[in-house]
């Protein structure tokens, strides 16, 4: 496929991307759009044109919502259509290409828009799913010798968080403050957090409800998947190790998340697939699943001191997650909880084995004992004020790019 929209080689949002997203246009209205190269379109522009009266199911403008819920709840039989729709209309020679009016009305220049959260959050659910990094949490906070718990190998671990606090990139996150316990000291004490860091992850986004009791089976999961996001779970290392035992993250989590405005669909993502590694041992039957169910995602995680350049200090890939998406859903139904659309399923932490891919500065700088050393000279044990962290997400094949861009935060001083 080639477009009549001109845009680089090395764009994330080629022809054969068309993710979605939800955009304030020329600081006058909110509408759902995609996007192809540096060109941002609206959706709604198009539907009440008519460039989507052909679509089956699409009876109502969708795309005039806040948030592309509506039309992700429509199922994959219409929101494929619509996609496919679109590659088509960007193609050269479409009648869209012909049509310079439509083009002026709904083709805005990436300055001209501001972009939203794509989604409304009912439910957040964080998962633990890369080997790599748990073996490393392992290592450092409990035996060496026995890193993973006995129940690691069995089942995807996951654990409910805060949806309210998910914000899209670009928005200033507030360095959380709480209990600690220094090692040196008999009580804990109060103030901010001195051991913020970042957790390099992927999320995806529900598409359907379903009622108590239902479940969705690994065979079932892709198609209640409506695509991803690349995401950022910030934590607060020293809260969290004084809170976590024994129910886990809670302060040192619901402060913050970030994630990516531009949901990459699956079927996107389809010429990317790859085998998972290989689990020992065997996994019970509801956990298993045919076929190839990772994806070939290259990621990189920035950070950016004020005033100072960017360092890139991890290059990972989301192939390296131990539990697959299809397994993470079916594990979370199983017991009968009901989903919703717009739910979002964070992958944990995505370490490889290499230390250039660890996932977090927890495990790039081993808790704080071998800082990194940014090109402007200073040191990081972990994330300081007015740092800005960058998370980038990109596939590539035969030619073929898809990438997320990015999502960023920046840490601002405690209020």
């Amino acid at each position: 496929m080639k477009s009549f929209v001109d845009y680089s080689s090395n764009s994330d949002f080629s022809i054969h991307n068309i993710p979605f997203g939800v955009a304030v246009f020329n600081k006058e209205y909110i509408g759902c759009c995609t996007r192809i190269g540096d060109q941002i379109i609206d959706l709604a522009t198009l539907y009440d044109l008519g460039y989507f009266d052909d679509i089956q199911g699409l009876d109502d403008n969708v795309f005039e919502a806040y948030t592309i819920n509506e039309f992700i709840e429509l199922g994959k039989p219409v929101t494929n259509a619509v996609r496919t729709k679109i590659q088509t209309l960007l193609q050269e020679g479409s009648a869209l290409s012909k049509d310079q009016k439509t083009i002026e009305e709904a083709f805005y220049d990436l300055d001209k828009v501001k972009m939203m959260m794509p989604v409304h959050i009912p439910n957040y659910t964080d998962f633990y799913s890369s080997i790599e990094h748990a073996t490393n949490v392992g290592k450092m906070f409990r035996d060496p010798a026995n890193a993973l718990l006995p129940n690691w190998k069995h089942l995807p671990v996951g654990y409910h968080g805060r949806a309210s606090s998910i914000v899209v990139s670009g928005t200033e996150i507030n360095r959380p403050k709480g209990q600690m316990k220094p090692a040196d000291a008999d009580k804990p004490v109060f103030g901010p957090c001195k051991q913020l860091d970042f957790e390099l992850e992927m999320a995806f986004i529900i598409n359907k409800n379903t009622e108590m009791g239902e479940s969705i089976s690994t065979k079932e999961a892709e198609d209640a998947i409506f695509g991803m996001v690349v995401f950022n779970d910030w934590s607060a290392r020293d809260i969290q190790s004084w809170e976590y035992v024994p129910l886990g993250p809670f302060l040192a989590k619901n402060f913050g998340s970030s994630i990516s405005p531009w949901v990459v669909t699956l079927e996107a993502l389809e010429p990317f697939r790859t085998a998972s590694p290989v689990q020992d041992p065997e996994v019970l039957d509801y956990l298993k699943f045919e076929g190839d169910k990772n994806y070939d995602i290259n990621l990189e995680v920035y950070i950016q001191p004020e005033n100072g350049d960017q360092n890139l200090i991890c290059e990972s890939n989301y192939k390296h997650m131990y539990w697959n998406m299809t397994q993470q859903l079916a594990h979370h139904t199983v017991n009968g909880c009901n989903v919703e659309v717009g739910d979002i399923y964070a992958s944990g932490t995505i370490s490889g084995s290499d230390p250039k891919s660890f996932g977090s500065m927890l495990e790039l700088t081993w808790r704080g004992q071998n800082p990194l050393s940014l090109s402007n000279g200073e040191e990081r044990k972990f994330i300081e004020d007015h740092d800005t962290v960058t998370m980038k997400a990109w596939a590539e094949k035969k030619g073929v790019r898809v990438g997320f861009g990015e999502v960023s935060g920046k840490i601002i001083p405690t209020l």
